[in-house]
């Protein structure tokens, strides 16, 4: 890790807002180091707006020379599993980081049981008997206070006893809940006396049936970063009006200085698609796309999949900066990301996605020429290869036009172009079905051109790629595209649904020839299909047939068709 740490460390050197608090700390004396935490829930696979998170919280430790604790905030039994708690490690690992300590919410349960007895003791929380919808429905408005629960004025000594019978599992879900005694007045709603524990009955991932009450995320966000001496908790936008509630737990609780203190920033919201948790699961679970990990998706792993890099996640991460309000960042940036990144990484290779055969009439029927083919012109050291020729080949059935428009330079009837890394040749004639589609193209070729150059100094202006017939690999080619038509899928009129803007055509799947040089290609392993854009080998892929999955055109064609409309 000592190389990427170095990297990270260089990746961004203008200071951001939360940096600028950070030194202001360190100056002060408020902390004498830098200690961050990444604290997702596992109750799903990450997206790329936790990928913000990530780099954010690892990216400032590894700047001051700090630490990074992963921390699983487990406190909601009913929705978490070991299955994300494996996901979630894994997509941290894949974009560079390691973190100095692991820990979970469900560690501090115990201590956090006893923090929560001192504040009935002070008079600072008790027992309820509402129910959830009775308390929302009590909570007033910004303008109006709440109406106090009829159990506000229950003394320590019953709130305890009825906490210590709750701890007992007494009680059922829902019969009583342990709610802090703030201010019924402020205008926070957060501050209007906060629920701090619930009764689950439900058997937690790690602690099984230990407990049967679970602390809420405001009570055990602050008090865990306390525990794990925390200096700074980074946190998004919308937890800004939680953080008086972060800092009165602390203060109430008594916690000796120093305390974390928490800064906010916007979220990721990234256009043509959605971050909900929740409604992530929606696609998920109603079959609209393939899984969590499905290329479409903007979870960690479905983008590993689709073949993006850690290092483009990253750059994108730098790109868009941390800022202090909300907006929606262009999908295109995140596309132009992986483009950089993979250019200079991706070795070029032939592929054909959409085959139209092409018959050289004048190349004698057995031979075979033996091409050279550059593998990565922005990576001298990644060589060269070879590329058999014959007379039977494919090409892109969009690079023939029987009656061009003017400006087409392509090939068609009478035209001459350059096979990439090949020869010149001619259209002669077509053969069509009975239907009368095109199914083949007969050409001759100039001997004298070989590898792409003619000696009589004849200039062509059209190159294109191509497939030997004999010698290409049949694929599955996947190509993916961005999963709803709007910008913004979620506003939507009343009425209406925002899943009905999903792309009906963000998943093309087709038969493709490939060079025999990717035969033994595995899954991961990342191309660009010259002119075409670049390619990922699905883990779909097996020894007998190939699966791609295309990470990214070689142009953002959204744009054109923005321009166009």
């Amino acid at each position: 890790m000592t190389d990427t740490n170095d990297a990270l460390k260089n990746e961004n050197l203008q200071k951001n807002f939360i940096e600028e608090f950070v030194e202001e700390d360190l100056q002060k004396g408020r902390y004498t180091h830098v200690h961050t935490r990444f604290p997702p829930e596992p109750n799903g696979y990450l997206h790329i707006g936790h990928a913000k998170s990530i780099c954010l919280n690892f990216g400032l430790a590894l700047k001051y020379n700090g630490k990074t604790n992963l921390r699983f905030d487990d406190t909601n039994p009913v929705t978490e599993d070991t299955e994300y708690v494996d996901s979630i490690r894994e997509d941290v690992r894949w974009l560079g980081f390691n973190w100095d300590n692991e820990y979970y919410a469900s560690d501090y349960f115990g201590q956090l049981y006893e923090w929560a007895e001192v504040l009935i003791q002070k008079g600072k929380a008790y027992v309820c008997e509402l129910s959830s919808e009775e308390i929302s429905t009590m909570r007033g408005t910004p303008q109006i206070p709440a109406t106090p629960s009829p159990f506000r004025e229950r003394s320590p000594e019953e709130s305890l006893d009825l906490f210590r019978r709750m701890k007992n599992g007494e009680f059922p879900d829902g019969s009583k809940t342990l709610r802090a005694k703030i201010d019924l007045a402020s205008p926070n709603m957060h501050m209007r006396d906060p629920i701090l524990y619930r009764i689950i009955h439900v058997k937690h991932h790690r602690t099984g049936d230990q407990w049967c009450i679970y602390p809420m995320y405001d009570y055990a966000h602050g008090e865990s970063d306390y525990i794990e001496k925390i200096t700074h908790s980074i946190c998004t936008l919308e937890f800004e009006v939680h953080r008086p509630l972060y800092e009165w737990f602390l203060a109430s609780i008594e916690l000796p200085l120093p305390r974390p203190r928490q800064i906010e920033f916007a979220r990721l919201n990234l256009s043509y698609t959605v971050m909900s948790k929740r409604k992530l699961l929606q696609l998920v679970k109603e079959n609209r796309v393939n899984g969590w990990d499905d290329p479409r998706m903007p979870t960690v792993c479905g983008l590993r999949r689709r073949g993006f890099t850690p290092e483009s996640i990253r750059m994108f991460a730098d790109r868009i900066g941390v800022a202090k309000r909300e907006n929606v960042i262009d999908v295109g940036l995140l596309e132009f990301c992986i483009r950089e990144d993979l250019n200079k990484k991706a070795n070029r290779v032939l592929g054909v996605i959409n085959p139209l055969k092409v018959v050289i009439t004048n190349y004698p029927e057995n031979q075979v020429d033996e091409l050279d083919a550059i593998n990565n012109p922005e990576d001298p050291e990644a060589g060269s290869r070879k590329l058999s020729f014959g007379r039977e080949l494919y090409i892109e059935r969009e690079d023939f036009m029987e009656v061009p428009p003017k400006g087409y330079f392509r090939l068609s009837p009478g035209t001459e172009v350059r096979l990439r890394y090949a020869y010149f040749v001619t259209c002669t004639n077509v053969v069509k079905d009975a239907q009368g589609e095109i199914v083949e193209v007969h050409c001759t070729y100039d001997p004298a051109s070989k590898g792409g150059n003619s000696p009589d100094g004849r200039k062509v202006k059209g190159t294109i790629h191509w497939v030997s017939a004999k010698h290409a690999i049949e694929a599955e080619i996947r190509l993916y595209d961005r999963l709803f038509m709007s910008e913004t899928p979620e506003d939507v009129e009343e009425g209406q649904d925002w899943k009905d803007n999903i792309n009906p055509d963000s998943l093309k799947v087709v038969k493709g020839f490939v060079e025999p040089y990717l035969a033994n290609a595995k899954s991961g392993d990342k191309f660009q299909f010259e002119r075409l854009g670049y390619f990922c080998v699905d883990a779909d892929s097996t020894d007998k047939k190939l699966v791609f999955n295309r990470t990214v055109t070689l142009k953002d064609s959204w744009a054109k068709m923005v321009t166009k409309g």
